[in-house]
């Protein structure tokens, strides 16, 4: 009761706003207004197996599904979401990312064959500088959603890389692809749902699957967003 009182109070000096256009949002659990909401740009790719993540991994390895929620759209704002959550903190916002890619992967049919997610770990040197791990949020939210169990310690990172952003498909690939060791105990025979923040080459979830699969695991992908570019 006195919460409920003393909220108007609250937000009449610090008022709550959209993330992303800054308009003044009337409760405190949103995070964007209705029309930021409507205007984050979903792939639909979770509707169709044969969908551009699908074929990153076609001849390279075997996934019995791949998607991405939204396209990585600065327009949209979707990219200053992400880079809030994944370097300032932000840990509400990767919460409530998650819970909306949970809510599209629902309506998808397939997702709901998985055993388990299975989080993109940091190098625990990373984890511990940044203080958390942006894709075992991303996991914990998605799992709530569709009420699955999120394995965190199935899948580590056991050497540090250098930044993937400026390397080329084939430079990313051989800067990753000894640096997962996957548990055998948590994940054999188990069909282990993948997740990450952001796909472009597949280099680094090519590296993380393929250790998984070599614990026994089946292997499906689900990124937040994709970028084509």
């Amino acid at each position: 009761m006195f919460t409920r009182l003393l909220s108007p109070l609250v937000n009449l000096f610090y008022p709550h706003c959209c993330e992303i256009c800054g308009q003044e949002l009337f409760s405190a659990n949103d995070l964007l207004c209705l029309h930021c909401q409507d205007c984050l740009p979903l792939t639909g790719f979770h509707h169709h197996a044969d969908n551009p993540v699908a074929n990153i991994f076609r001849g390279r390895m075997p996934v019995t599904y791949a998607t991405a929620v939204y396209y990585y759209s600065q327009a949209s704002g979707l990219q200053r979401l992400v880079h809030q959550f994944k370097y300032h903190q932000r840990k509400d916002i990767a919460d409530w990312l998650g819970k909306q890619a949970g809510h599209v992967l629902q309506t998808g049919g397939w997702a709901a064959t998985a055993d388990c997610l299975v989080p993109m770990p940091l190098y625990h040197r990373k984890e511990k500088e940044r203080g958390y791990n942006q894709a075992a949020l991303l996991a914990t939210a998605i799992g709530a959603m569709m009420d699955k169990p999120v394995l965190l310690q199935a899948l580590q990172r056991v050497q540090y890389t250098d930044t993937q952003t400026r390397k080329s498909r084939i430079s990313r690939w051989e800067n990753v692809k000894t640096v997962f060791k996957a548990n055998p105990a948590l994940l054999t025979g188990k069909h282990v749902l993948l997740i990450d923040d952001v796909i472009t080459t597949g280099a680094t979830t090519e590296a993380a699957g393929q250790a998984l699969l070599e614990a026994g695991a089946t292997v499906g992908v689900c990124c937040l967003a994709w970028a084509s570019g």
